[in-house]
């Protein structure tokens, strides 16, 4: 059983955060459970990249980064996100099109540096396929995010970009293609 108290209320779900025995792990115990979650970029870090910001910065930080390849990225998804105040007032549920923004964001970290892009110009997100909401996100929840270079033409500047979004482990979103368009400055 479950010990008065313990259970987390989410959203209009109720988990149970104890063992079946009761035992009671404290914060203490559930902190050290990321302690071996590298931090690769921060959110100053990520803003020093991305042109976006308040309220529209999806990305909190990354933990993996193979630089022209893939990364991995976290956005803490909170109740007092202006978007909750609409979608939907009694079961806030994130917008589809804001997980999706955020999966671009953080597959703009990867085109937006070496050995992508040169740093004279922008990449801009211009397509998306295959897209499958599994799981609708809440705030309290986690969003991981992976993203993964598929195809650079670097003579057109197209990047093809693949990614999946998981909370508590499950896959909340996945996406076969995003598009993005390089756009040179002219400079």
């Amino acid at each position: 059983r479950c010990p008065a108290g313990a259970a987390a209320v989410r959203g209009s779900r109720t988990r149970r955060r104890a063992d079946e025995d009761g035992d009671w792990k404290g914060a203490e115990s559930v902190s050290k459970l990321t302690e071996s979650v590298p931090l690769v970029m921060d959110n100053e870090g990520v803003a020093k990249i991305l042109p976006h910001r308040y309220p529209f910065l999806l990305v909190d930080k990354v933990v993996e980064f193979e630089a022209g390849k893939r990364i991995v990225g976290v956005k803490n998804v909170t109740a007092n996100e202006p978007q909750f105040t609409g979608h939907f007032p009694d079961r806030p549920i994130m917008p589809g099109v804001l997980m999706v923004e955020a999966m671009a964001q953080l597959g703009g970290l990867v085109c937006l540096q070496q050995p992508v892009s040169d740093g004279k110009g922008e990449f801009f997100f211009a397509g998306i396929d295959g897209i499958k909401f599994r799981k609708p996100v809440v705030p309290g929840d986690t969003l991981v995010m992976e993203m993964e270079l598929s195809k650079f033409r670097e003579k057109y500047g197209i990047a093809k970009m693949k990614g999946k979004a998981y909370v508590d482990g499950k896959v909340a979103v996945e996406v076969k293609a995003f598009t993005f368009a390089l756009v040179k400055d002219n400079k």
